[in-house]
């Protein structure tokens, strides 16, 4: 984990979809401020200072956190529900990056209150511009509730 403060828990199991993120990030300067984390379960421990988390600041929350739904462990609309019912975190923006194109995926998602559902692009330019876009938008010009 970073010692700097995290601006965006990436929830990703893909190590290439992640891979490709850390990439897309680094070059706009977000990566020391993402926490990756490969499971739904991993999520939520961070979120609720849980397991390896245990003991940091559970009033640090992100200022985004960017989703995959496909999740080992507990997936991705469990994580989204948890923050939404949260009254500590309810207000952080969740946003959905997933290879699915479900309308069901997209329905449930926006239901549950994420702010953003975006469909992983297979091209890496596409998805590098796509997350850089997402990462400065999120960070550097929403202004949050909190």
């Amino acid at each position: 984990m970073t010692d700097q403060p995290v601006k965006i828990l990436y929830v990703e199991d893909n190590p290439r979809d992640v891979e490709m993120t850390m990439r897309a990030l680094r070059n706009h300067d977000f990566v020391n401020h993402v926490l990756h984390v490969a499971d739904g379960a991993a999520a939520l421990d961070y979120l609720f200072a849980g397991g390896a988390y245990q003991g940091r600041n559970i009033e640090d929350v992100p200022r985004a956190v960017f989703l995959d739904l496909k999740l080992p462990k507990v997936d991705g609309i469990e994580v989204l529900r948890a923050i939404k019912t949260d009254e500590r975190l309810h207000h952080v923006p969740v946003v959905i990056i997933t290879s699915s194109a479900e309308e069901r995926d997209r329905v449930e998602s926006y239901r549950l209150g994420a702010n953003s559902y975006i469909v992983k692009p297979i091209v890496f330019e596409s998805f590098a511009r796509t997350l850089a876009d997402v990462g400065y938008y999120w960070v550097a010009l929403n202004r949050s509730a909190r």
